[in-house]
This record gives structure tokens, C-alpha cells and sequence, in this order.
């Protein structure tokens, strides 16, 4: 047996990655000096697999994303330099930002033009390994199918598949000639819901790429591949399955058994979770794997079941952290370890896989399905709702407002760490935090918004904020993991019962509204974007875990509504993404996540709720939308110049909608031009009394300057549109 491991985080021990790119778009370092830091990350990345591991692929690293780096291999965009690959990520060209599948990480949307070709313009591949590095390690590549999928086309798509995978077959030919033997190719879109015709043109495709000469092995996660028996006439040298996800892949084998002549690669360590692995439960399942596929030792490896990227590099860098539950998780570096540790005991050496598995509680049974109502409200009552909100909060046409977050500085910074390492009592955090907040409340004013925001000055992060104060969470100190780019967050954990023993945002948000007689809208995140986004170690269903969470923040919501505040927002980014990614079992999954959200959001008519959700590509999930019960859905849209928006047409959409008018996740500020495109389509839909303009998501990470200029110019169109539309005005 040998070990086999992929994707291991490029974030580094202390961050050095996200340090070094962004040194880079401050100009402190050059391009040099950042291709000799990010060099010197990926060697120690490179020295982690190197210890436990007997496979892994060469070329994973990125300077920003892999799909990315995809499109600048096969000539989508052409690779000139750094700062033009950047523009790309954060530029006046930056590609959208969509879910790398129903993960928490993002991935840049590429554009297929009508007719492309898919020249060879960047030998990425060998940026990182020399030709005598190749000899026993595969080397790193996005599939075809994978990538057409996660990219945005214009061609057909059998033709622009077919262009590709002759492009993909050059490629493989300079890898041959450069001393390469094998390639690691990830087709996590096979664990889709693939098509028959998708089947019959990924089968006729692959045919064609594969010629046996380069060894391939094909890496799918995430999920079951339902077509599995369809591959095995492809002359892959080996298969990787997600053996963690699902149980259709085992049946899969049991039913339709395995080729003799592949190798398979047994997902059998968690990719995307925390929990330390049962070794001796992982050697069993894997013997299972063996004896149905009727494998030889030699043809089967062990290894993660999904890119190891989705959780923080190493268990090492955690002091404080219950002990009673960190000898119970396992972060990236342990499950490299725990392969080792699989094929120790598989060759009957396990003393050390029982000094691992010592502390680990007893499995428990999971409880079967439920059928849940979803608690909607039924369609009139928004109506009568929206009545009664006009009149207690009196606002006007086109009203401008905020998602929630404002920029944080050094200072903020500073003061925050003071506190953390008690250098700052918090008498004097609090006094702080009030002065930021009392500072904001004044140019919100000044600005001219109508609907201002305390800025979450206090919160770190919109899901770890809260998992510090709710009971039945854990917080890491240095649990890292990127979500996007440079960008990156610490996911909470989940641990024991859920619940709101004290208040949450309260106090923040009543100081802010004292202060002024203009609505401070209140901020929530929603209970499926917390348990998304959160590490979860109980065994309970999933669904019962939501509605633990929900019934706590609703308390935190009737807590602000008791106390004057009469809009409410709560956040749910996650909630498509969080999504299985089979359509069978996707029903299930939106009825316990709506009904969660309406938990949260059951609040007095005179309290106007505000659903947001960044990121989503909510046209696939309208109908399930329909179902929550909020009065003003914010969405992004200002990327795709308000694309997005034609989801609601001719969907009977009665509530108002607050549409992204600035991309935050690029470095420049609000388009006058972008604003006015987007609040012309969104008339269209949901008529002038019903359309909010807001950013596309938080400002946190924004500089002043633009964030200044933005709103100034948001303030500006709103007016504009009031004269315009001014016999509209509700009196």
C-alpha cells in the first residue's frame, strides 16, 4: 500500500502566502521578491508531504487561484506579468466570484469566447518542479470537463469540450517530453449531476486525450460518481474516490466491481472536516474496498477524501484550545499523519494508531429524514406586511443603505490584539469600539444614507463573532483557511448544544441607534451560513443543529426589536452552497435550511427583515427563496452588471430588493455608470417603490478613499432617481 495526498493549504504555517501577495498590491515587495517568498512557502509545503506521504502532486500552487491559472494555461487570457494576472483577481478585469462546488472556497469564473481555441500560452505546470522532481510524482491539473463547467461559455459545448481536450492532449505531450510519467487530473465536477449526453461526450473525449503512454489519475471528491462503470474502459492509471461523502461509490464497486488493471485510491481520510480519523475503522473499510475491488496491496492507496485545502494547516499552532478536544481533531499536517498512520496499521504496525486513536468517543447511529414544513408565510401577508413598515419607518424612494461591515484599519487592529493579549482592559476596548462606532454613525450622516449600519467594528468575523458568544462553539487561534485569494477566516467549531445565554450584537447596535434618530439597521448571521461555514464534531443530524441555531439568534432578533430597532438583517451566503450537489437530495436539504432561516426570522410585522445573500447564484434556488420569510433580499450583482437580476422575472417577486451596486471584491470604486445599469433593470422587475441600492457585500476589507467615493456616488444616483421617479413616492 502507499499513501497518496493533494492539495495541501498554500496559506503556510503563519499566513506567509496572504503577507506576501498582499506586500505585493501594497508595493513593498516586487514581483521578484514575491516569486522568491511564495517559492520558499511551497517548499515547506512541499517538505510536509515529503514526510508522511508517498504520492502527491507537483505545480498545486497558485499566485492568487487554480481555475485561474487553468485559463492562463490554455490561453484564455494571456500571462504577462504578475500585476496583469492580478487584474484578473482584483482589477478593472476581475472575473466573477462563484463557489468552488458546495465549498466554502471561491474560485474565479472564467469567460469562453465564441470560437476559442485554447492556444498553450503558460507553462504554470513546471513553475514549481524541476523534470528530476517528476520522476515519482504526478503533476497537478485541472480536468477539461471540470474546468468548461465551472467556466461561463458562449460556444457550444460539445465542440468548445472537444477544442479543450485537444489542447489538454499537447499539453500532456510537452509533459512527456519534459520527463513527466504522470498526471494528477481533478474532475470534482464528475460528482455532479452529469448528463447522459455529458457521459457519452466526457467517454468519447477522454478516448481520444489518454493514450496511454502518460499515466493519468483521475481525482474526484465531493461526491459519488454516478457513471463510474462508464470510465473503466478509458485507459486511467488509477481512480481516487471520496469514500467520506457518500456511500454510493462503495456500492458502486460492490455492485459493478473494478478493473483489475487500475489502481484506486481510497478517499478514506476527511478532506473537508476536523475530526481525527478512526484508523483501525479506515483500515477495515479500506480491506472492504480491497476485497470487492479484488485489489492487490500494491493497487490500492489511501488517501483524503477531498482537497485538504479546507482546513488550517497544522493542529500545532494551537495553545489554548480545549484539550479535551484537540486531541480529538485533526487539521492538515495530522491527516497527512493519519495516511502514514493507515498504512502502518495496514502492514500491521499500530502502536502508533492506537496511541492516535486513544480519545476518541464512540460513534453514534445518525437519525433518519424528516419531513418539515418550512413555517412560510403565505404570500399576502408581505403585502400587509410592507403596509404597516412604510409607515413606521418612512422611507423614501430608492432608499441607500449598507450591508453591514466598514473598513478596519490598524488601529482597529492594534486595539484589538491589545485587548486579546490584555494589554487593553475592556472598560477601555469598549470605550474604543463606541468611539469607532459614534465616528461611522457621523459620516453615515454625512454621507446622506438612509438606512445606516453600526460598522461591526467589535466582530473579527460575521460567523466567528458569533460562535464566541453562543454556547456549544469553540474559536481557534490560528485555524486559518482561505476562502478566496488572500482572503481568509477561521471557521469556528461545533462541539455541544447550542445556545444564547447572553446577548450577541445587542449592545453595539442599541449604542449606534441612540445616537441617532435615523434607522441603524441591526445584523445578524443567519443559522445555515454559521453551521456552513463552522467545523461540526456532533453526531446529531445536521438539521437539528440548524434549528438550535436559528432559535438562538431569533432570540438576539426579538432582543433587538425590543429594543427600537426596526430593521433586522440577517446574512445567509452559504445557503445554496451549502447544498448537496445531487439534485435527489436537494429538496430535503432547502426544506430544513428554509425552515432554519424562518426560525430566525420570525419577528413582529412592524420589524423589517432583510435577507442577504453575497455570492449566490439564487436564479437555481427562486423557488425556495419565495419560501423565507424576509421583506428586502440584497443579492450581489454588480460584477455581472446586474445579469443575475433576470432570475426573478415573471416570478410573481411581491417583497422589495436590494441590489448590489458596487463589487467590493475588486479595488476600485462604485461605476455611476454600473449604478444606474443596475437600478434600470431592477424597475424593471420589481417596480420604483420596491428597489433598495446597497453594495454588493461587507466594506470591511475596503480602503476609505473608495469607500468614501462609492457611497458619495450612490448618494448621488438615489437623489437623481427620486426626481425621476418622484410621482412614485409613497406619502
Amino acid at each position: 500500500m502507499q499513501t497518496y495526498a493533494y492539495r495541501f493549504p498554500r496559506l503556510g504555517r503563519n499566513r506567509e502566502f496572504k503577507t506576501a501577495v498582499e506586500n505585493f498590491w501594497d508595493n513593498k515587495i516586487n514581483d521578484k521578491e514575491l516569486v522568491g517568498l511564495l517559492d520558499a512557502v511551497e517548499k515547506e509545503r512541499l517538505a510536509s508531504y515529503k514526510k508522511y506521504i508517498d504520492i502527491f502532486p507537483l505545480g498545486e500552487s497558485t499566485y492568487y487561484d487554480t481555475i485561474l491559472d487553468t485559463a492562463f494555461i490554455f490561453g484564455v487570457y494571456k500571462f504577462k506579468n504578475l500585476n496583469e494576472y492580478f487584474e484578473y483577481a482584483r482589477g478593472k478585469r476581475a472575473l466573477a466570484l462563484k463557489k468552488y462546488f458546495n465549498s466554502n472556497y471561491h474560485y474565479l469564473v472564467p469567460f469562453l469566447p465564441k470560437g476559442i481555441k485554447f492556444p498553450l500560452t503558460w507553462n504554470k505546470p513546471f513553475l514549481y518542479a524541476d523534470a528530476s522532481s517528476f520522476k515519482g510524482n504526478p503533476v497537478s491539473l485541472i480536468g477539461p470537463y471540470t474546468f468548461l463547467r465551472l467556466s461561463r461559455t458562449e460556444n457550444d459545448f460539445n465542440s468548445m469540450m472537444a477544442n479543450l481536450c485537444e489542447s489538454y492532449k499537447r499539453l500532456f505531450a510537452q509533459l512527456k517530453t519534459n520527463g513527466v510519467h504522470t498526471v494528477h487530473l481533478e474532475e470534482p465536477a464528475f460528482c455532479d449531476d452529469v448528463s447522459g449526453d455529458d457521459v457519452r461526450l466526457i467517454v468519447k473525449n477522454y478516448r481520444n486525450l489518454i493514450d496511454g503512454d502518460l499515466k493519468i489519475n483521475l481525482i474526484t471528491y465531493y461526491g459519488s460518481v454516478d457513471f463510474l462503470p462508464r470510465l473503466y474502459g478509458i485507459p486511467f492509471h488509477a481512480f481516487a474516490l471520496d469514500f467520506v461523502s457518500n456511500r454510493e461509490n462503495f456500492l458502486t464497486l460492490s455492485k459493478k466491481g473494478f478493473p483489475k488493471d487500475k489502481k484506486i485510491i481510497c478517499g478514506v481520510v476527511d478532506g473537508r472536516g476536523i475530526k481525527r480519523c478512526n484508523i483501525f475503522d479506515a483500515v477495515k473499510f479500506t480491506r472492504k474496498i480491497q476485497k470487492i475491488c479484488h485489489a492487490s496491496d500494491e493497487s490500492v492507496l489511501v488517501s483524503n477524501s477531498a482537497p485538504l485545502f479546507h482546513v488550517p494547516v497544522t493542529i500545532e499552532n494551537e495553545t489554548v484550545l480545549d484539550a479535551s478536544i484537540k486531541k480529538n481533531l485533526s487539521f492538515a499536517q495530522e491527516k497527512l499523519y493519519e495516511l502514514y498512520l493507515i498504512k502502518s496499521a495496514w502492514e500491521g504496525k499500530t502502536a502508533s494508531a492506537r496511541a492516535w486513536c486513544a480519545h476518541l468517543p464512540a460513534e453514534r447511529s445518525v437519525a433518519k429524514k424528516k419531513v418539515f414544513d418550512t413555517l412560510s408565510l403565505k404570500p399576502g401577508e408581505f403585502a400587509q406586511r410592507k403596509s404597516i413598515q412604510q409607515k413606521v419607518l418612512k422611507l423614501p424612494l430608492f432608499p441607500v443603505t449598507t450591508i453591514g461591515s466598514f473598513p478596519q484599519d490598524k488601529e482597529l487592529r492594534k486595539a484589538r490584539f491589545e485587548f486579546k493579549s490584555k494589554h487593553l482592559s475592556l472598560h477601555d476596548y469598549d470605550d474604543f469600539i463606541r468611539d469607532k462606532i459614534s465616528g461611522l454613525i457621523e459620516k453615515e450622516e454625512e454621507l446622506g444614507l438612509d438606512v445606516l449600519v453600526h460598522g461591526e467594528f467589535e466582530r473579527t468575523d460575521m460567523v466567528e463573532y458569533f460562535a464566541q458568544r453562543l454556547t456549544g462553539f469553540l474559536t481557534t487561534e490560528n485555524g486559518w483557511v482561505i476562502s478566496y485569494g488572500t482572503r481568509v477566516y477561521r471557521p469556528p467549531i461545533i462541539y455541544k448544544k447550542i445556545t444564547r445565554n447572553n446577548v450577541l450584537a445587542l449592545k453595539e447596535m442599541f449604542y449606534a441607534q441612540s445616537l441617532v434618530p435615523r434607522i441603524v439597521k441591526g445584523i445578524l448571521s443567519g443559522p445555515v451560513t454559521i453551521l456552513a461555514w463552522s467545523y461540526n464534531l456532533r453526531p446529531e443530524p445536521v438539521y437539528e443543529i440548524a434549528f438550535e441555531l436559528a432559535a438562538a439568534l431569533n432570540k438576539e432578533a426579538k432582543a433587538l426589536e425590543a429594543n427600537k430597532i426596526k430593521i433586522v438583517q440577517i446574512d445567509e451566503p452559504a445557503i445554496r452552497e451549502f447544498a448537496p450537489l445531487k439534485e435527489r437530495d436537494k429538496d430535503f436539504y432547502y426544506r430544513w435550511a428554509v425552515r432554519a432561516f424562518n426560525i430566525a426570522a420570525q419577528l413582529s410585522p412592524y420589524t423589517q427583515v432583510h435577507l442577504h445573500m453575497c455570492y449566490s447564484e439564487f436564479g437555481e434556488i427562486i423557488k425556495w427563496i419565495l419560501k423565507m420569510n424576509f421583506d428586502v433580499l440584497t443579492v450581489e450583482a454588480a460584477r455581472d452588471k446586474g445579469k443575475i437580476l433576470a432570475a426573478l422575472s415573471g416570478k410573481n417577486f411581491d417583497r422589495s430588493l436590494g441590489p448590489g451596486v458596487w463589487d467590493i471584491h475588486s479595488k476600485y470604486p462604485a461605476s455611476e455608470k454600473t449604478i444606474r445599469t443596475i437600478l434600470d433593470k431592477s424597475i424593471k422587475i420589481v417596480g420604483v417603490r420596491n428597489v433598495w441600492i446597497n453594495p454588493d457585500c461587507g466594506l470591511k476589507t475596503r480602503a476609505w478613499p473608495e469607500v468614501e467615493t462609492s457611497l458619495q456616488r450612490m448618494v448621488k444616483i438615489a437623489r437623481i432617481y427620486r426626481k425621476k421617479f418622484k410621482k412614485h413616492r409613497v406619502k
